[in-house]
């Protein structure tokens, strides 16, 4: 009678009563009356980390034999390894199990496995790899595949993807493991995490060997390899092989491959896998219109994504955010945020709330229209909702303001902004620097710049420097701009082609058209140029009368790939009439570039030369002509013009 009495035995009996409430086996209730709860094994572990003994743990096992008749079996011990996985106590667990092997207890397969998944909660990889390599020698229980995959997992969760391939060949070679087919997955998927495409398809054809029938999950991880490899081919052809392998695909099968097409741009076959979707009873899901919609949007087929959003919400399929945002984000780049705008509206009345990302993205689409009381309007009417604005947010309001010619109102919102304690980023000061050089107030900018290099934000960022450098050469301060530019790179910030391009500009546009040929030189070792560089020193040698010198380097820009534009002729044309005597119209110049762009291959550019010449009534020869159409008329390009046109038929 004393001894139920003393603390202790009442400290026990409720530590067990409160595990038997909160115990979803009755079993474990029954034998494990001195199990830990979860707040005494937390105290465990931060007795453990200082150094000192877990005190509940030991009084158990001291105290257990004075417990009448009671003894401690197998079920007390499983009860405390799964209370210290689920508190994460490591130090108390290996006592536990400790204990267990100098008592001999047995040791289940299962309670590894628990172990296991505890060690991929903590992300500790290793100590389930040492653990497993322990089971046998150590506590005498026997491995199989289950407890191999367990660990498998642990390690491809923790992305260390060429240590889960070595542990594999380990324990298939060494440990004589037979693999089954959630090995062969895992592996699979490993492989095409680490971009070993081939090597997968190569372990995929090894399951039969290895008496592994491939699954579901098989066929889908590879398809969804293949297509994210833009082997779109050999992913449908999977599909086939399925079904004849007795395989049945299920939506989420359909899904993947729909989900490549419509990336790849082939919505006509994509639109082909829904219809066989329905005829083998599988229901599209908000992940297949998903997919449909963002492909018609990446065709520019707004009208017909919105279409099928209407037809989706008919099929009782629910649009998500991503949904909507995926088509509000089209309406915008095709200069139809208005649009988007009442499709916001329209999402809103079916329950579902915009994010911020959609928010700036109307924002920023309606200041680009013009339309900034709109964008006004709908800023106030998002804050009136609660919804709080981040820093994509607020540098689409700053970017917005600054393009509507009001610098000053954008830099109140960048105080607010940092008031509220949301830090702006390279894109928000640029947007800011771009504002203040537009309306001529250079002073500012520079001031603006200070302030951003004194507040450590954004200091060592190549856009800043080049929006910077730009301001300052467009305003004729090519000395402060060299400042800035030795600034770049004392802070070890590369120029990128914006920053070698504005440079360049303002060297021409000074005078120093010999500099500027220098400084793109050097800008060839670090930088592609675009079209744009090219152009500023195609105007500045013109300029100063070194037409063969911009000849010269046109053709270098043609064998670099890079087509010539508009600019490009229209700054040619110009030099052709003002520079030479007697002048020319250009058009033996066009006619003869249109052929030399046609004979690396290159139609898109070719063609677009020959679209400026009709514009300027220049007439190409009967010749050209001739071998233009017949490139665009080799079967390829019928091809896709045929699919063009179903497209059109499907959608």
């Amino acid at each position: 009678m004393q001894l139920s009495n003393s603390p202790l035995i009442r400290h026990v009996w409720k530590l067990s009563l409160a595990h038997c409430k909160s115990s979803t086996s009755l079993r474990y209730c029954c034998f494990s009356m001195l199990s830990v709860s979860s707040d005494k094994a937390f105290e465990a572990k931060q007795g453990g980390e200082d150094g000192t003994e877990t005190p509940i743990l030991e009084e158990i096992f001291k105290s257990g034999p004075t417990f009448g008749s009671y003894k401690m079996g197998d079920s007390t011990f499983y009860s405390l390894i799964e209370n210290c996985c689920e508190s994460g106590d490591f130090m108390s667990l290996e006592k536990v199990l400790n204990r267990m092997r100098r008592e001999r207890r047995v040791f289940t397969e299962k309670i590894f496995i628990t172990v296991f998944k505890a060690c991929g909660k903590a992300n500790l990889p290793e100590k389930a790899v040492d653990l497993f390599d322990r089971m046998v020698d150590e506590f005498k229980c026997r491995r199989t595949v289950r407890s191999f995959n367990s660990v498998l997992n642990v390690i491809i969760q923790a992305g260390l993807f060429h240590r889960a391939l070595e542990f594999y060949s380990y324990a298939i070679v060494k440990k004589n493991l037979i693999p089954n087919v959630l090995t062969f997955n895992l592996i699979i998927k490993t492989m095409i995490k680490m971009g070993l495409i081939d090597k997968a398809i190569e372990t995929f054809r090894e399951m039969p060997m290895r008496k592994c029938n491939p699954d579901n999950f098989s066929y889908c991880t590879l398809m969804d390899g293949l297509c994210k490899d833009n082997r779109i081919e050999e992913a449908v052809s999977l599909l086939d092989e399925m079904q004849i392998e007795g395989c049945f695909p299920s939506s989420v099968t359909y899904n993947v491959l729909i989900n490549g097409l419509c990336k790849n741009g082939d919505m006509a076959r994509a639109a082909k896998l829904v219809d066989n979707m329905f005829l083998k009873g599988c229901v599209p899901t908000e992940v297949t219109y998903n997919s449909l919609i963002h492909g018609l949007c990446l065709k520019g087929k707004l009208d017909k994504a919105i279409s099928l959003l209407n037809r989706m919400v008919s099929s009782k399929c629910m649009p998500n955010v991503v949904t909507y945002g995926t088509i509000i984000n089209g309406l915008v780049k095709q200069g139809r945020a208005t649009d988007g705008a009442h499709l916001l509206i329209s999402m809103e009345e079916r329950g579902r709330h915009a994010n911020e990302y959609m928010y700036s993205s109307l924002i920023s689409g309606l200041f680009r229209e013009g339309k900034s009381e709109d964008a006004m309007k709908l800023w106030n009417k998002m804050l009136e909702r609660g919804c709080k604005p981040n820093v994509v947010l607020y540098s689409a309001f700053i970017d917005g303001l600054c393009r509507e010619g009001k610098p000053e109102d954008a830099e109140e919102v960048l105080y607010e902004m940092v008031d509220k304690g949301c830090l702006p980023n390279a894109f928000t000061y640029s947007s800011l620097l771009r504002g203040f050089f537009k309306t001529g107030n250079s002073p500012r900018a520079i001031l603006i710049w200070n302030e951003m290099v004194n507040n450590d934000y954004c200091i060592h960022n190549e856009v800043c420097c080049s929006v910077l450098i730009h301001g300052l050469c467009e305003n004729g301060k090519l000395r402060e701009a060299m400042m800035v530019w030795k600034h770049m790179f004392c802070r070890g910030v590369n120029p990128d082609v914006v920053a070698y391009s504005s440079m360049i500009h303002g060297l021409c546009v000074s005078g120093f058209v010999e500099q500027g040929l220098n400084l793109f030189n050097e800008m060839l070792c670090k930088a592609q140029p675009d079209v744009t560089t090219y152009n500023i020193l195609f105007n500045g040698l013109c300029k100063h009368g070194s037409l063969s010198r911009a000849i010269d380097l046109l053709n270098s820009m043609i064998d670099s790939g890079c087509d010539p534009d508009l600019i490009t002729c229209n700054t040619f044309l110009k030099a052709l009439r003002e520079k030479l005597s007697p002048p020319q119209d250009g058009m033996e110049f066009l006619d003869e570039l249109v052929i030399r762009l046609l004979k690396q291959q290159r139609v898109f550019g070719s063609c677009k030369i020959l679209e400026i010449m009709m514009q300027k009534y220049l007439r190409p020869k009967a010749s050209t002509w001739a071998k233009v159409i017949k490139e665009l008329c080799k079967p390829k390009k019928i091809q896709a013009a045929i699919e063009k046109c179903w497209i059109g038929l499907f959608f």
